[in-house]
């Protein structure tokens, strides 16, 4: 995917094109991947997390922190809008899905158990995300 956002695949067909099987089972099919076992839990570059389905910005490196969950953990999105939010009933319990709002893939869930200064912990699967590095000529 290129750092720009890429057009919005219009039905099922178009996104198992797009996507690995891995990506199309969590963006799409809202799975989760195993915690500890991802691309970026521990990762330290600086730069801008991506939705890996359209390209839409998520997430700032800055943000990031280690929760300790096994998923890469957000204090707060880019934007406030770069998200949307979703009761899921899935799993007997009642938590908050986070979707990219740009093409309304799977992300992940937030938590009210995060670090200053939010208080959030948005609980990101690796595979929904494509990091893009900073450099020189970023603005």
């Amino acid at each position: 995917m290129s750092q720009k956002e890429q057009s919005i695949p219009e039905n099922d067909e178009e996104w198992q094109q797009r996507l690995s099987r891995e990506q199309y089972r969590i963006l799409r099919k809202k799975g989760t991947e195993r915690p500890f076992e991802n691309q970026y839990v521990d990762h330290k570059e600086t730069g801008v997390y991506h939705c890996a389905a359209c390209g839409h910005p998520l997430f700032r490196s800055e943000d990031k922190f280690d929760s300790g969950t096994g998923w890469p953990s957000y204090t707060r999105p880019i934007e406030q809008d770069a998200v949307h939010f979703e009761e899921d009933h899935s799993l007997a319990m009642v938590r908050t899905e986070v979707l990219c709002s740009q093409c309304h893939s799977h992300l992940g869930h937030v938590f009210e158990d995060g670090p200053e200064p939010t208080g959030q912990r948005f609980c990101m699967n690796s595979t929904s995300l494509d990091f893009k590095k900073s450099d020189s000529s970023d603005s």
